[in-house]
């Protein structure tokens, strides 16, 4: 009898890939490239490895968006019979199926491939393979779509190079224009540790647009589970190019921070990043410096987004605003993801026009709190205390154009409540509005940078568990904690 979806012994498969992949990483560190292979073909030959690939496509939230074929895995049969199919001597890329998506505050799109399933499957198989790789060869202060990174540990990071008294004044906000759709497949070819055939599946599968088959001469597809690993890849080695010139001794060749006299440091997150100075002439020459390495990979800055700041003035990073005010380094939300949060609130609020009080307040409720965790870490209660002005001001106009005819008195009455000693609270029967001031402020320490998520996991998971608790005792001490303000 055949092994069945429901079958697979799930944590079993996890420590079996887990096991390869620290092989991996192990060879990767010791320079055994052969071994490497050799590990990667055992890897997508696995059938654990197949299946965990499998499962992560039918659990992720694009599981109910076709390709091009329009096929869905839904039956356990179907999941089963997917992990069969995976092969990488027969495999054949389909083209993907083009979408368009709004870029914020502006009219022209992102465009985004979609893959088919089994696409998707081969990508994710490829890269339990490859992350272990790209993970040990990995910039140190890169932080985007990596295992265990977030923006918040960027965040830290650039703190940590900006906020003391001697720390340097002159910022470089480096974008690079198109990165995804302009990457060069020669270099990749030729540098990524993986398939080259599987590769070139994935690079030269095409897409079709208003049923017209379109070829891809260069680029990685927005939209593929490997995309991010392969730009990551592609943009590893920037650091290490900058500090061979500003980090090395002149006299004992040797690579260190002290003798940094120019104050350069970096600090990455997929396609966005900045470097630091201590004058902006230095900044100049970097900026010449990693034209000519992203030249080498068909890529290029965007003129209009990379500027060089000084510290006083302020930049805007991965939506916060870094700014020091007399001497003091304050980290906030920046205006854009303001307005952008307002303008989908205010979305919301119009497209919930006739629903009832309780949906309107389930709804917001996601948006708020999900924004407000993003900013818990910064000096944002200043922020938080806006947008809770610009919700209030919102849902006074919508309760009012609900009872056209009903004096103030009667509307404030229906929807807002005095409740456990708090005036003005938007509230049903059953459910509460949830202000963002009452999310506690609690900073993330720096991460040890020198840390691999294959041979390190328990200072990974130690650390957000800290970080877990932190919050958590933050929480129960606040006010609306204590009296119990959000248990209905």
């Amino acid at each position: 009898m055949k092994l069945q979806w429901n079958q697979i012994d799930w944590k079993k498969a996890e420590e079996q890939v887990n096991r390869l992949q620290v092989r991996i990483v192990k060879a990767t560190l010791e320079q055994k490239r052969r071994l490497v292979k050799r590990l990667q073909y055992l890897m997508t030959n696995s059938f654990y490895a197949k299946a965990l690939a499998v499962k992560r496509v039918v659990s992720n939230k694009g599981k109910r968006t076709p390709g091009i074929d329009g096929e869905l895995w839904e039956t356990d049969k179907a999941k089963m019979e997917a992990v069969r199919r995976l092969d990488c001597k027969t495999y054949h890329a389909s083209p993907l199926r083009r979408i368009y998506i709004e870029k914020y505050g502006k009219k022209e799109k992102r465009p985004l491939g979609i893959p088919t399933m089994s696409d998707r499957a081969m990508q994710a198989l490829q890269l339990l393979a490859l992350e272990p790789v790209a993970e040990t060869t990995a910039d140190r202060i890169s932080f985007g779509f990596r295992r265990y990174r977030s923006p918040e540990d960027a965040r830290e990071y650039a703190f940590s190079v900006l906020s003391r008294k001697d720390s340097p004044q002159w910022i470089l906000e480096g974008d690079i224009k198109s990165c995804f759709d302009k990457i060069s497949h020669q270099w990749m070819l030729e540098n990524i540790p993986a398939d080259r055939r599987i590769l070139k599946e994935f690079m030269k599968c095409g897409y079709i647009d208003k049923g017209q088959l379109f070829p891809t001469t260069e680029g990685s597809p927005q939209g593929g589970v490997i995309s991010p690993t392969y730009a990551n890849m592609v943009l590893d080695g920037m650091e290490p190019m900058i500090l061979d010139v500003y980090w090395r001794s002149r006299v004992k060749k040797t690579l260190s921070v002290k003798y940094n006299n120019h104050k350069v440091h970096m600090v990455r997150f997929a396609d966005d990043f900045i470097v630091t100075a201590s004058d902006k002439g230095t900044l100049e020459e970097i900026k010449a410096m990693i034209e000519k390495f992203l030249e080498q990979r068909g890529l290029a800055l965007s003129m209009e987004k990379t500027v060089i700041t000084h510290i006083n003035d302020g930049f805007d990073f991965l939506g916060w605003n870094f700014r020091k005010f007399k001497g003091k380094l304050i980290i906030k939300p920046s205006h854009k993801p303001m307005s952008r949060i307002t303008k989908k609130i205010s979305g919301l609020i119009k497209d919930n026009r006739t629903a009832t009080q309780e949906t309107l307040i389930r709804k917001l409720n996601e948006v708020i709190v999900g924004w407000a965790n993003y900013h818990h870490s910064t000096c944002a209660k200043r922020s938080f205390g806006t947008i809770d002005h610009r919700i209030w001001e919102m849902l006074w106009r919508w309760s009012k154009r609900r009872h056209p005819n009903k004096s103030k008195g009667w509307i404030v009455r229906k929807y807002w409540k005095t409740y456990k000693g708090r005036k003005w609270t938007f509230m049903s029967d059953t459910n509460i509005l949830f202000l963002m001031m009452d999310m506690p402020i609690v900073r993330k320490g720096r991460m040890a940078l020198d840390k691999n998520p294959f041979l390190d996991p328990v200072y990974f998971e130690h650390r957000a568990k800290k970080h877990r608790l932190d919050r958590k005792k933050a929480i129960c001490s606040n006010r609306v904690a204590q009296i119990g303000y959000y248990a209905l």
